[in-house]
């Protein structure tokens, strides 16, 4: 018989969304006649921008010929699309990064819990808390944790809680970490880390030789100009950080795949003897292995966000969730309760009423407003107590949601 990976076994029930997912459909079974509005997942609704609509029709008519037709490329992306991205994203935003430090990927989900492959088992990690589930569950899978608590919390991951009282930025560690999870604008609290607090971190990561893994696929929401967008804005960054990122919710790339992660030439791991090792050449050998490389289709479509017209586009789209979650603050503000984010973010981080629990929160929803959301503590032990709404919708969609949560929530 086959051994199992037996660090499945530690992992809770299910991962959050698909366990929002079980609950709607047993509710949407139970009362057939609600009409339920999803403002929980983060799924972009509207469709692609017209110029990545055109680039994929051209980039389809040139598969249909001998003379243009594309095979096998290189697993790290096409040139033009790296070359783009290290212009645009990188180099206009006073960083140093080259195209040869982009690794085009199928999304940023799935390049957070790949990058593990890289590193070994004994790392101390350290991530905030709450954060994104996948941090941790690709953590627990690759054997780097020790069972759960009762609050959700596992051993051998260092937690840095995120509160309302620390303005949702944690304090460093008090203790050396080796590698740390940092996301801004973050999912789920819609807080960003200025520049100060990042070069706080970027000092803390040469002092102690810790590695930096920063999430930064919501930075096109940032409105305020002193956020920085990248952690490489800050000096001295290349040298302790991996940046992911994602077309997904600046271009609405949920379902056509394509992300995109840096690892400078410049950042370094310990071998087992001691030596220094650089971990592009790692994740090269990583990618180039275990990925064979995002279409030439859709490729084609990402490059069209950076022409004039794909940018002038994007950012529509981006202006247009921003402006559903300009609504859902306002309203739920008016309403009485405290809100967080939807200001540099596309989430509303609220404080559930009542001292009521998460999931206690979200049946409530669901049965006075037939509204879904997520529940924070889905996000870890600090998000109990707190509640994820979603920008990513119709703009009919949330407004009838707000309505209702006006006209129809008892608090």
């Amino acid at each position: 018989m086959a051994n199992i990976n037996s660090n499945y076994l530690k992992l809770k029930a299910g991962y959050l969304f698909p366990e929002i997912g079980r609950r709607v459909k047993a509710f949407a079974a139970a009362n057939p006649s609600a009409k339920i509005i999803r403002c929980g997942i983060g799924d972009v609704t509207e469709p692609l921008p017209p110029a990545c609509i055109e680039a994929m029709h051209k980039a389809v008519d040139e598969m249909a010929k001998r003379e243009t037709f594309k095979g096998y490329c290189d697993e790290q992306g096409y040139d033009f699309l790296r070359e783009a991205i290290a212009r645009d994203d990188y180099k206009s935003f006073g960083c140093d990064i080259v195209a040869d430090e982009v690794f085009v990927s199928d999304g940023s989900k799935c390049d957070t819990g790949n990058i593990l492959d890289i590193f070994g088992h004994d790392n101390v990690t350290a991530m905030t808390d709450p954060v994104y589930p996948v941090y941790v569950d690709t953590n627990v899978m690759a054997g780097n944790t020790g069972a759960a608590n009762d609050r959700g919390e596992y051993g051998g991951l260092v937690y840095l809680p995120s509160t309302a009282e620390n303005n949702f930025t944690p304090a460093l560690p008090t203790r050396r970490v080796d590698i740390v999870y940092l996301c801004s604008p973050n999912n789920p609290t819609g807080a960003v880390f200025t520049r100060d607090y990042l070069a706080r971190w970027v000092a803390y990561a040469k002092a102690n030789d810790t590695v930096i893994l920063y999430d930064s696929a919501y930075y096109a929401y940032i409105t305020e100009a002193a956020i920085p967008r990248s952690i490489y804005e800050v000096p001295g960054a290349r040298d302790v950080a991996i940046e992911f990122r994602s077309y997904s919710k600046t271009a609405g790339f949920t379902g056509t795949r394509c992300a995109y992660t840096v690892v400078p030439k410049s950042v370094t791991g310990k071998a087992a003897d001691g030596s220094r090792v650089d971990l592009h050449r790692l994740w090269n050998r990583r990618h180039t292995t275990k990925f064979n490389g995002v279409a030439y289709v859709v490729q084609r479509a990402a490059e069209a966000t950076h022409s004039p017209e794909g940018k002038k586009q994007v950012r529509a789209t981006v202006d247009f969730y921003m402006a559903n979650a300009k609504i859902i603050r306002e309203t739920l503000t008016k309403m009485g309760l405290k809100v967080y984010g939807g200001v540099n973010a596309p989430y509303i981080w609220l404080k559930t009423p009542g001292g009521m629990k998460s999931w206690e929160f979200f049946d409530k929803l669901i049965n006075e407003c037939n509204v879904v959301g997520t529940p924070g503590s889905g996000f870890g032990a600090s998000g109990e107590g707190y509640f994820r709404i979603s920008a990513f919708n119709s703009r009919a969609n949330v407004e009838e949601a707000m309505e209702r949560f006006r006209t129809k929530l008892k608090i």
